[in-house]
């Protein structure tokens, strides 16, 4: 099977859409966020748009991993802020320790590629 361009785009995708929550609850631990700014880190950090985090952020309040509350802004009306809860922090960490066990599976197998 000859590999394209197209095949290379989609893996990058799947492997961005995998460890988006986990890079939402890890950005979300340094401090409260509103969506935005949430978004506007990803975009930079890893080519992630805005329209995949909302419908994310949604999902993860349903789950309890995150709060919201409004916090008044200098430049309009209130933001929706999002904070971490006790069970976000918690599966932030469980999160972590699972994607760490993959990479460097991942790296063992890929580091004995030819």
């Amino acid at each position: 099977m000859h590999y394209t361009v197209g095949m290379t785009i989609r893996i990058q995708i799947q492997l961005k859409k995998g460890v988006l929550e986990l890079c939402v609850l890890a950005l979300l631990s340094r401090g409260d966020s509103y969506g935005y700014d949430i978004a506007a880190k990803l975009a930079e950090a890893i080519d992630m748009g805005e329209g995949t985090i909302y419908p994310l952020m949604r999902r993860l309040q349903g789950d309890g991993l995150v709060e919201t509350y409004l916090k008044e802004s200098d430049s309009g009306p209130p933001r929706k802020y999002f904070r971490l809860t006790e069970t976000g922090r918690e599966s932030l960490a469980a999160q972590k320790a699972d994607w760490a066990a993959f990479a460097d599976a991942v790296n063992r197998i890929v580091g004995d590629a030819a």
